[in-house]
């Protein structure tokens, strides 16, 4: 339901009295004219009409428990549903002492029981220091409310240029390798529509398998560490050399931690991981950490397959591209290292699509 009464602006300089005895309601009003505006009700369904017009303007209600057309407690309980007693402090008044009347309005959200004959001046004090108490915590909650949603906003201009920048390093890294600059984009379609569209994303939420995409498109980063002469080279690694290569998984999320944006966002958790594992393999015989099976996150499982997926159908500086059919074989063979049975199931399943999608993203070179 739509809070009645929304932030506003305009002072809360009035009390609305609801009570079906003249007199009462005069002697109520003597107490505060002299620094509110005083609006007057004769029976409950009066007073709420009343409330829906002025409810922001209003500084307090005062009720009495005993009157026509809805009472007290009836009142107390529709005002309830509206949504405006953390708003707007209720003060109920009656000459009835019975525990199970006082216990139900104060359940109900009633700010102050002040029995009958009221004495003015008790009256007056507790009235105004619950009026005060409530302007007070209402501006507070303004306050935090605002500079909350600032802060949100400051953070989603760090994260926006974070991840930004990191895929703009990465594209570079992809043309020192003598990339096409697509690589990274194709990553993270293929690894989230094997998320989306397979058993194995099962139990992901869509943010999840959104933030895991994102991250894919990090795993590389760490390439900006590596020497150009061995990154580029067009022949076989060296034994050295490549042990040298393997460093960009460490180096990578040595990399992401150091961007302070970052890591107070969901998407380090998964960039970080992927960026360290995504060359675990399921037998243990991956780097750096040599995880084995299911100690490898999904994230960092998928993201493997499909980096090898991408680079085998993919023109590098040290190899022609294969044929889908020929990526497809080799994976499947174990020649790009062991994946989890279950991940080349739902693989084969969806390589068809994969294919497709090829044709909505960039050329493979």
């Amino acid at each position: 339901m739509k809070k009645l009464i929304e932030k506003c602006d305009s002072p809360r300089d009035t009390i609305l009295i609801v009570d079906d005895s003249i007199v009462s309601r005069a002697s109520l009003k003597s107490i505060f004219v002299k620094d509110y505006r005083v609006l007057e009700a004769d029976d409950g369904l009066s007073g709420l009409d009343m409330l829906k017009n002025a409810a922001e303007r209003l500084a307090a209600v005062i009720l009495d428990i005993v009157m026509p057309r809805a009472d007290g407690i009836q009142v107390l309980r529709i005002m309830g549903q509206m949504g405006v007693l953390d708003q707007l402090p209720v003060f109920l008044i009656t000459g009835e002492h019975k525990d199970e009347v006082l216990r139900e309005a104060y359940e109900l959200g009633a700010m102050d029981i002040i029995p009958k004959p009221v004495i003015p001046y008790v009256v007056e004090r507790r009235v105004k220091s619950v009026i005060e108490l409530f302007h007070s915590r209402n501006n507070l909650n303004d306050i935090i409310a605002e500079q909350r949603q600032a802060l949100m906003a400051q953070a989603e201009q760090l994260y926006e240029y974070g991840v930004g920048m990191i895929e703009t390093l990465s594209t570079v890294i992809e043309f020192k390798h003598d990339e096409s600059g697509g690589h990274v984009r194709r990553l993270r379609a293929i690894t989230t529509h094997l998320l989306r569209h397979t058993a194995f994303g099962e139990g992901l939420e869509n943010k999840e398998i959104d933030l895991i995409g994102m991250a894919a498109i990090t795993h590389d980063v760490g390439k900006i560490a590596i020497p150009d002469h061995i990154l580029t080279k067009p022949g076989r690694l060296t034994e050295e050399e490549f042990e040298i290569m393997k460093t960009h998984t460490s180096k990578g999320a040595d990399l992401l931690s150091s961007i302070t944006p970052l890591r107070d966002q969901a998407f380090y958790a998964y960039a970080y991981d992927v960026a360290l594992h995504h060359h675990e393999r399921w037998d243990g015989k991956g780097y750096p950490d040599r995880l084995m099976g299911d100690e490898i996150s999904t994230g960092a499982q998928t993201v493997a397959l499909a980096d090898v997926y991408d680079a085998l159908v993919s023109k590098r500086c040290y190899k022609n591209p294969y044929s889908f059919d020929e990526a497809v074989k080799m994976i499947i063979s174990g020649q790009c290292g062991a994946f989890n049975p279950q991940l080349l199931r739902c693989f084969l399943d969806i390589e068809g699509d994969l294919r497709r999608l090829y044709s909505n993203l960039a050329s493979v070179s």
